[in-house]
């Protein structure tokens, strides 16, 4: 079998169903299996996913035990040779997953494939990320530096909102809402199966750490395009909560990758200045315009 599709789903019912029509849908391109995990999902019984997709592989955890957690479970039945992890909050448009697959197949040695998401309204995400750092960090502080280079040279230096997601490219990450890989490649790490240290957010980054520390390529393929609905809380105590959360695992994977010394330490000094300023100043701006203002 080609690919392994592994959704989860956490009482989203109707979102998850939406997502599974559209791969149904819109893959054709070769042989691929769907597997949905439910992580103890009170809403309603996950059997009932298979009333009206009976080709679903259904697995019914206990416990909610987290993103990789629940895809893991998934991969441990998982048929085919490739992976994907597909957010349950995405809708294909197109042959999306074999589209990719060929991309990875026909590089060399892609190790992690993700592609272009787009917001619904049509706007495109940061989708190809490089990890973070001293230098990434002062750049984006002083943005006025990247912003007067060329757009090339800026959007592959930087990438994530310095890249418009317009062409193909080497990256350091990819998002986790759609999340190609072979999966022979877990046999390499080191508990054979996806890293599960973190329960939600920033398992995309040190998974693709691990696997290109293995030797692997990161890629990103502009050649096909899904819809990923994402986050879109309107209530800016949750919107901050998340970026706090996503600052402590942004210093849990820098102290992973350089270790607790010097490097650790400054990087930790600018990131959290850099990220509780940018906090305060969309606090204040929500209160005087109570609209969102953007990163």
């Amino acid at each position: 079998m080609d690919a392994s599709i592994v959704i989860l789903n956490y009482n989203t019912f109707d979102l998850t169903s939406n997502c599974i029509r559209s791969v149904i849908q819109f893959t054709t391109g070769g042989s691929y299996e769907i597997i949905l995990v439910d992580n103890a999902s009170a809403e309603r019984d996950a059997i009932d996913f298979l009333k009206e997709f009976p080709q679903l592989r259904l697995i019914k955890s206990d416990v909610n035990g987290g993103f990789a957690y629940g895809n893991n479970l998934g991969i441990a039945i998982a048929k085919g040779d490739h992976i994907l992890l597909l957010n349950s909050d995405t809708i294909l448009v197109e042959d999306s997953v074999f589209k990719c697959l060929h991309y990875m197949k026909a590089g060399v040695n892609i190790g992690v494939a993700g592609c272009r998401m787009i917001f619904p309204n049509g706007s495109v995400q940061y989708t190809a990320r490089r990890f973070r750092s001293i230098n990434w960090e002062l750049l984006d502080l002083f943005r006025f530096i990247p912003m007067m280079m060329s757009y090339q040279k800026r959007s592959r230096l930087m990438l994530g909102k310095y890249f418009k997601c317009d062409e193909n490219v080497e990256c350091d990450w990819v998002n986790g809402a759609f999340l190609m890989f072979e999966k022979k490649i877990l046999e390499r790490l080191p508990q054979k199966k996806l890293d599960d240290r973190f329960f939600m957010y920033g398992e995309d980054q040190l998974w693709c750490e691990q696997i290109k520390n293995l030797g692997y390529r990161i890629a990103f393929y502009s050649g096909t395009t899904i819809v990923h609905l994402g986050s879109a809380s309107t209530d800016i105590k949750k919107q901050l909560d998340l970026g706090k959360l996503m600052m402590k695992r942004e210093l849990k994977i820098v102290q992973l990758r350089k270790g607790r010394g010097l490097y650790y330490l400054v990087f930790a000094v600018i990131h959290c200045c850099k990220e509780m300023a940018r906090d305060l100043i969309k606090r204040v701006y929500f209160k005087l315009t109570g609209r969102f203002m953007k990163s």
